[in-house]
């Protein structure tokens, strides 16, 4: 970046001949300092913000501001932003008391995925800012219309669903509730163009919204197939990374069935869509794999076996992975095809 204005990705910067706010103009907010809400605030430091950031423990999280600071240089380092990561974090300010939030015009909740604790969050949000400010709920699953309930201004509560990590990741959906003001959310998404996103805008509300809808569905028939002896999970991730992990990041299901041929899809469908599983049930895999106190690589335990050692260097290399995949949809995005002729 040249500019504290730039956005930290140009490529589908908004068109300059329209009007939109920029980043540097638009004070914002993160309340939630965990690993998703540091990642957040991140992203939005690189794109221009000015950054509050509220959590209710500041000695716990005392060590937010070096996280971030951190995720800034490595941002640079991989060539996402050309400022020094000292003078961008320097627009970051961390508060227990939410009466910062006052001149925040958007406000990004990302605490944990609890009903009444994030209803609890925007009814303590809505008290501190003006009416005019937008708030965007970090949620997974939870929806939009649920939280809108009893809020003071339910028409400008929306779901903002970040992928992780939240700096790197391009992934961004932008949910509307059923009392959301569409103009709220379509200002989301011109301004997330800045923080170097290609946001899609879920247009109605859906528990899940797309891609949590679609990836659990596979992660059920993942489940299926290693519980019914079909396949180890070593077998169904090398099987899904060397195809699926193919094409994904190039083209959406939809895309890739127009460049592989759409009838030989219906044909499959017929046949295989009855026997796919449709249990309604947590998996007995997954209850027993947590039962036993696996995190993952966070605690070295999980459905692999790892010493610390591997599961760190597991962690390092998804974030090394992440930069370079994210470098690489770049040169292809979701228009490319009728942007150019030929692309080397």
């Amino acid at each position: 970046m040249t500019s504290d204005q730039d956005p930290v990705n140009q490529e589908h910067a908004p068109d300059p001949a329209r009007p939109v706010e920029r980043p540097a103009e638009v004070p914002v907010a993160v309340v939630g300092l965990g690993l998703m809400g540091t990642s957040i605030v991140a992203c939005l430091l690189a794109a221009g913000h000015r950054v509050t950031g509220v959590t209710r423990n500041i000695e716990r999280r005392g060590n937010a501001p070096g996280r971030i600071r951190e995720l800034l240089a490595e941002m640079r380092s991989e060539g996402l932003i050309a400022g020094d990561p000292d003078e961008i974090a320097g627009r970051f300010k961390v508060t227990e008391d939410y009466s910062d939030l006052a001149d925040s015009r958007y406000v990004f909740e990302s605490i944990v995925e609890n009903l009444a604790l994030k209803k609890e969050t925007i009814a303590k949000i809505e008290a501190a800012v003006s009416p005019a400010a937008v708030i965007g709920s970090n949620t997974s699953s939870i929806p939009v219309t649920m939280l809108q309930k009893d809020a003071a201004h339910p028409e400008r509560v929306l779901g903002i669903h970040w992928g992780e990590p939240a700096h790197v990741n391009r992934f961004l959906e932008i949910v509307c509730g059923s009392q959301t003001d569409a103009s709220h959310a379509a200002r989301g998404a011109s301004l997330a163009r800045f923080w170097g996103k290609e946001p899609t805008l879920v247009k109605k509300d859906v528990r899940g919204f797309i891609t949590n809808r679609i990836m659990y569905a596979m992660l059920r028939e993942a489940f299926y197939l290693v519980e019914a002896g079909y396949a180890t999970p070593a077998d169904v991730d090398r099987s899904l990374r060397n195809d699926l992990g193919y094409w994904i990041t190039f083209a959406g299901p939809f895309r890739f069935m127009d460049l592989t041929g759409i009838p030989a899809y219906a044909a499959v469908m017929q046949d295989l869509f009855p026997e796919l599983d449709c249990s309604a049930k947590v998996p007995e895999l997954m209850r027993q794999v947590v039962e036993s106190g696996a995190e993952g690589v966070r605690n070295a335990k999980g459905f692999y076996t790892y010493t610390p050692e591997q599961a760190g260097n597991w962690e390092k290399l998804f974030l090394k992975f992440s930069y370079e995949i994210r470098a690489l949809a770049a040169k292809y995005p979701e228009d490319v095809g009728d942007l150019v002729k030929d692309r080397e």
